[in-house]
This record gives C-alpha cells, sequence and structure tokens, in this order.
C-alpha cells in the first residue's frame, strides 16, 4: 500500500486552524489491533485539541459498547454512536438524540432477504444506554470478542426497540452480502458494510454523516471545518460530509477510492502522524 502525498491544506476561513473538529472512527481507525489506543496518537490528539481542535468520534458502534473505550482513554465529549443513531454524551453518561429501526420494517427487509440469499444469521442491537446486543442463532462476532452479547432465539430480536440489526451468511462474502441485501431491501432500510462479518441493517437515510452533522451543529462548527478518518465503506458518507477524508492503510478499498489522503495503518498509528503534520507542537 503506497500512501498518498497530501496537498497543503488551508484553513476554510483563510486563518487560523486547518480543522476546527477531528472526527475519527473507532475500530481499525483510532484502535489499533490489540483495540487500545497507542500513546502517540493519545499524545497527537491531545496537541490537536490545545491547539484548539474539537475531537469527536463517530463510531458504529452503540454506546453501550462504546463506552468501555472511552472510559479507558478518558473521552468525555460528545460522540456520534451507533451508524449515527445516537449523538452521547460521553461525559454525563447521556443520549441526546436517539433513532430506531422500525421492527415490521426490519422484519420485512429479513424476509426479503433471505428469499434472495437463503438462511441469514442475524443480531440485533437494542436501543438505550444500557441495550443488549441480542445475538441470534449462528450470529458470531468477529471483532472486538470482548464485548458482550445475549445470545437469543431469532423471535425475541424484535421483542425490544432496536437501533439496527446485523447479518452474516455461511457462503456469501461481507461484500456480496452487502450488495445482496441493498438489492432485496435497500428501499427499505439503510445496509452498510462496517468491518469484518459486520453487515449492518439501518433506518433508512442513516448514516454516520446525518449523526455527525447533528453532532457538529450541537459544537458549532461545520463540515468545511471537519477532517475525517476512517478505514471502512461505513465510513464513506463521513468522507462526503467532511472537508477531507483521511483513509487508515488498512482500509477497505471502497473507502480509499473516495479519500481525499491515505495514512498508515491503525497499527503504525496513521491517525497520529496526519495530526502531528497540521498540529505541531
Amino acid at each position: 500500500m503506497s500512501i498518498t502525498s497530501p496537498s497543503p491544506v488551508s484553513p476554510a476561513d483563510g486563518g487560523g486552524l486547518p480543522f476546527r473538529l477531528v472526527a475519527t472512527d473507532l475500530d481499525g481507525t483510532l484502535l489499533n489491533s490489540t483495540e487500545g489506543v497507542s500513546a502517540r496518537t493519545r499524545a497527537a490528539l491531545a496537541g490537536a485539541t490545545a491547539a484548539g481542535a474539537l475531537h469527536i468520534i463517530v463510531t458504529g458502534r452503540g454506546a453501550a459498547w462504546a463506552r468501555p473505550v472511552f472510559d479507558e482513554i478518558g473521552y468525555r465529549g460528545i460522540a456520534v454512536c451507533g451508524q449515527g443513531a445516537q449523538v452521547y454524551d460521553a461525559g454525563a453518561h447521556r443520549l441526546l438524540t436517539s433513532l430506531t429501526l422500525d421492527r415490521k420494517v426490519a422484519a420485512l427487509a429479513i424476509e426479503r432477504i433471505e428469499d434472495e440469499t437463503g438462511p441469514l444469521a442475524v443480531a440485533a442491537s437494542q436501543d438505550g444506554l444500557d441495550g443488549d446486543v441480542l445475538a441470534g442463532p449462528g450470529y458470531e462476532l468477529q471483532i472486538a470478542s470482548h464485548l458482550p452479547v445475549v445470545r437469543a432465539a431469532r423471535d425475541e430480536l424484535l421483542a425490544a426497540p432496536v437501533s439496527k440489526l446485523y447479518i452474516q451468511h455461511h457462503a456469501l462474502t461481507d461484500d456480496a452480502l452487502a450488495e445482496a441485501a441493498r438489492r432485496a431491501a435497500g428501499d427499505l432500510v439503510g445496509v452498510v458494510m462496517a468491518g469484518a462479518g459486520i453487515v449492518e441493517l439501518l433506518p433508512l437515510g442513516l448514516s454516520k454523516a446525518t449523526g455527525l452533522a447533528v453532532a457538529a451543529h450541537r459544537l458549532g462548527v461545520r463540515a468545511t471545518d471537519t477532517i475525517a478518518f476512517g478505514d471502512m465503506p461505513n465510513d464513506v458518507p463521513m468522507f462526503g460530509w467532511a472537508r477531507h477524508g483521511v483513509a487508515m492503510a488498512n482500509s477497505h478499498q471502497e473507502l480509499l477510492s473516495v479519500a481525499d489522503e491515505v495514512t498508515l495503518s491503525n497499527d503504525e498509528d496513521g491517525v497520529a502522524a496526519v495530526l502531528e503534520r497540521l498540529y505541531p507542537a
């Protein structure tokens, strides 16, 4: 993987900071493969915020799954969780906004997709700060294996409000499953591929970009003030919204194809490498 040489970045207003908002994905981007944040990356983020920039985490994880990371790294700001469904105040442990997936629509979407692909393994992310992730028969979490899941029967997955569903297929690749889901149910739900074994069904029109736009408005910043970092196709809308999108070297090709810049991998402190350049000590 060759790393692109970015063009010089000028402040959007012609002076001051290059970017007022630094938006970072979590898994595969801010977190390294040991699911931690390196000392170098923490120092680079601290340098950016000391210079006057704001840092916001934008993650596919629901707030309940994101909170342990926030606590470990001392993150107390506003975060966008659940692929944009939740705007979460980490310091106050409070949801500022929360959107749910209509359960009748979700059930119909699953039915349509299975008509095309055959049986799916399905999991559901429940709404709320303490919502569980319910894993139906055959569903296996493939990243962040320490995260808690609750085993449930298929008919229990939609018994309570959910923010999204996860789907897996025994034979199809993640990309092929996502494409099949869009063909079958793209008029009912949003479909994103967020990581290995993680194809998600969302409320139609929801994305990291919609959640980030809400959070940015609360923070008093604009898309033109924003640099975004990510690694997976679910980060594509966020790159489209932000002024400058930086893909990690370990990124999915779909994101690499739309990135303004490619940095080092998450295990090589790619976020830090860019922030050190933009906000020198």
